[in-house]
């Protein structure tokens, strides 16, 4: 079985070459392939065919990403299904494609121009190229090949894949998706900001708002994990950064660390009444001595040190 997805990309063409073909994912870009470019030239080679018809802005580029079941297919399986794929879904197109076997499922990946070689014309990618196409052929393969395949009920409920996915047993969801992604962005992560990359990258759009908000395509409204994990909330996600996703979920170090509100200045109240009588006989019999009150301070000086006893907070 391979979960397929499609993303459009309008950023660099070389920055999703080398994802692909990273060879810390790829066995030292042992399970890597290429189609209708050559290996080391693939970016310049892509680049000049927009050139040479005039189309170099827009989506820059395509990328496609076929993820197994966990244990269901070696890594040189999953790269001759991708290269099938690709040589019968994207003649003409130059694309690279790369197997990572760094994670416990098995997924390829395949980058390819959006502008075709042969005849000059650029890919164009909706729901209905989707199933008909992408889908149907990565289903159409795994069954040669002898693996399971995403059964589907009757046409007229094609269009309700996402729902469907969400009542079956054992299969992904947007949800286990996302979670998923989320930590392996997390592992992969130097800051905060490179994890927005590698989501971004993954296909996730995202909303930065009072909560973190991710969505996918074809999802109509955005998720807010953070609500049931403070893991996945922006200070939660730095802190796992930071400080390891596993000592976090083994209870080693908090997800987050809830600092004490700002409290502002009181001054010490005076007394009074009955209190303040007491006080004065205190004094006369010498229990207790008169208070020292420090030097008055300028207005200026004390916002200053108020600043500084709240840093120092």
């Amino acid at each position: 079985m391979a979960v397929t997805k499609i993303l459009a990309r309008k950023g660099r063409l070389d920055v999703g070459i080398n994802y692909v073909l990273n060879g810390d994912k790829t066995e030292e870009r042992v399970l890597t392939a290429h189609l209708n470019c050559d290996p080391g030239r693939e970016c310049r080679q892509m680049l000049d065919t927009k050139r040479a018809v005039g189309k170099e802005d827009g989506v820059m580029y395509y990328h496609i990403i076929q993820s197994f079941k966990p244990g269901e297919v070696t890594p040189e399986q999953a790269l001759e299904i991708a290269t099938e794929f690709a040589k019968e879904h994207l003649p003409g197109y130059e694309a690279v494609i790369g197997v990572h076997v760094d994670k416990e499922h098995i997924h390829a990946h395949l980058v390819f121009n959006s502008v075709n070689a042969d005849t000059g014309e650029k890919y164009h990618s909706n729901a209905q190229s989707y199933y008909q196409q992408i889908r149907a052929t990565s289903d159409r393969l795994c069954r040669e090949h002898g693996l399971s395949v995403i059964m589907e009920g009757a046409a007229a409920k094609a269009v309700s894949y996402i729902e469907w996915l969400r009542q079956s047993k054992g299969q992904p969801t947007f949800r286990t998706m996302l979670d998923a992604d989320l930590r392996t962005a997390i592992q992969d992560a130097n800051d905060l900001g490179h994890f927005f990359m590698l989501m971004e990258h993954k296909g996730w759009e995202i909303s930065h708002g009072n909560r973190l908000g991710f969505r996918l395509r074809g999802q109509d409204r955005f998720m807010y994990p953070g609500r049931k994990n403070a893991l996945f909330t922006e200070d939660g996600i730095r802190a796992a950064i930071q400080n390891g996703l596993e000592d976090i979920e083994a209870g080693r170090r908090p997800a987050v660390i809830y600092r004490p509100s700002f409290q502002p200045y009181k001054k010490h109240p005076k007394y009074t009444g009955f209190m303040a009588l007491y006080v004065h006989y205190l004094y006369v019999l010498g229990k207790i001595g008169q208070r020292q009150y420090p030097p008055r301070m300028t207005p200026q000086l004390r916002q200053e040190v108020m600043k500084s006893e709240r840093y120092r907070e």
